[in-house]
């Protein structure tokens, strides 16, 4: 969904960024098998800005916050306009099986303002998914 005064949207259907510049990539990589994650690591990591998360070790220290607060913030990664903040989505069987995330241009509001109500958001949804556990 896009608001009147949105940031311009850079994604298609289809269309993908690399996970290690998004907020939902961050929070999907975050919860992938350590092996996997060190395989994306080892690729190059694409920079969009001077803000993008391109080094591995500072990528690792992300993922790690990601899995221990339950969120992220990825800030000015794939144009300077836009920040989002972003949270795992979990089924039944208590796998991240998608993330959910708003984006907003920089500025207003302050991307910590939003944390609760994404985290809440996709915390709903996984508790919808859990009690819905024959639905895909």
């Amino acid at each position: 969904m896009s608001g009147r005064d949105a940031v311009g949207v850079r994604s298609r259907v289809g269309g993908r960024f690399p996970a290690h510049a998004t907020g939902v990539g961050l929070a999907l990589l975050a919860h992938t098998p350590p092996a996997t994650q060190e395989a994306y690591l080892a690729g190059p990591l694409a920079a969009f800005t001077d803000r993008t998360i391109a080094d591995p070790g500072r990528l690792r220290g992300v993922l790690a916050g990601v899995r221990r607060h339950g969120y992220v913030i990825s800030d000015r990664q794939v144009t300077l306009d836009a920040v989002s903040v972003a949270a795992p989505v979990r089924d039944a069987a208590d796998e991240v099986i998608a993330a959910l995330s708003v984006v907003v241009r920089v500025g207003a509001p302050q991307p910590g303002a939003l944390v609760p109500a994404v985290v809440s958001a996709a915390r709903g949804l996984s508790r919808w998914l859990r009690s819905h556990p024959e639905r895909p």
